[in-house]
């Protein structure tokens, strides 16, 4: 029962960075960065979601890398970026403007995409002029602006306050996940993942959510209960793409059809057939040709999508 904060082998193992660097933010937070790929490359920044870390996007860098300058972080508490006592959305958008300006030349532009809390880092930073100095497109992955706990199907049964009441219980459990075992496999699969997802991909998932600190964990769960983006939508006024799975639990659809509607520049939204809430691990393909094309051209309208 190892203790691994991922796996070590295989597609979903992290490559080593080219180099490494700490950003730091507004509040003094430390983030440890990661740079990917050759220097003077067209630049992508990834910003994870909760529980995650930079090893969330192995298959994106792995993809990406050889042609365009890869760049992540792990959020504050994630990872190796060390915990910190301030937990809000004021905090995500410091510390991606933070980054931003750490690991981008003065003037130079990036495609940058969020997954989960990554997403609603975007949101909350989308009216910064940091931001919007650097960001050149935006990719909103399994991600939502508000009514996060309301809407979620982690718990089964009818929608309401008892629903409700429990899922934000559950989200923000004091208890350690400790170690990955087969039953913890079964409980995240059937949570963030598809009924159909591979063995080795709910592993390489256990393995990053399970290294999360509990105190990180309860943290940030308390930020997204109560968490409300839903004008800050409306001010990322640059191209964005969005991605979301038929099947997640966490962020159901319904979430990416509303962003997709309220955004002022949306160009595509992709629906993931069968697909849960890990898009990146899940559907690596979609997720990194969806990167690929705002890095050069627009996508198209709106799609739906069948992913084994």
């Amino acid at each position: 029962m190892s203790r691994l904060t991922h796996v070590t082998t295989g597609p979903w193992a992290p490559p080593a960075a080219r180099r490494e660097l700490v950003a730091v933010s507004a509040d003094g937070a430390r983030l440890h960065v990661e740079v990917h790929g050759e220097e003077g490359a067209p630049a992508v920044v990834l910003a994870h979601g909760w529980t995650c870390s930079t090893a969330f996007w192995a298959a994106q860098v792995r993809a990406l890398s050889a042609d365009h300058r890869v760049i992540l972080y792990d959020q504050r508490g994630h990872g190796r970026s060390p915990a910190a006592r301030t937990h809000s959305t004021t905090a995500l958008a410091d510390d991606l403007v933070a980054v931003l300006g750490a690991a981008l030349a003065p003037g130079e532009r990036a495609v940058v995409a969020g997954h989960s809390m990554g997403g609603m880092t975007i949101m909350a930073a989308a009216a910064r002029p940091e931001f919007t100095a650097h960001a050149a497109a935006a990719l909103l992955c399994s991600t939502g602006s508000s009514r996060l706990v309301e809407l979620a199907t982690v718990i089964p049964g009818r929608a309401g306050r008892v629903r409700t009441r429990i899922t934000g219980a559950v989200l923000g459990s004091r208890a350690p996940l400790g170690p990955v075992t087969p039953a913890a496999r079964a409980v995240l699969k059937y949570a963030t993942m598809a009924p159909g997802s591979a063995p080795d991909r709910v592993e390489a998932c256990a393995r990053i959510v399970h290294a999360c600190p509990t105190g990180t964990r309860r943290a940030w769960s308390h930020v997204l209960a109560g968490l409300d983006l839903d004008a800050d939508v409306a001010r990322l006024a640059l191209p964005t793409a969005v991605i979301g799975g038929t099947a997640d639990r966490l962020t159901p659809i319904a979430h990416a059809r509303a962003l997709a509607a309220a955004l002022p520049q949306c160009v595509g939204l992709t629906e993931l057939t069968g697909v849960g809430h890990m898009t990146p691990v899940e559907a690596p393909e979609a997720v990194t040709r969806a990167l690929r094309e705002l890095a050069g051209a627009p996508l198209h309208t709106t799609e739906k999508e069948k992913t084994p």
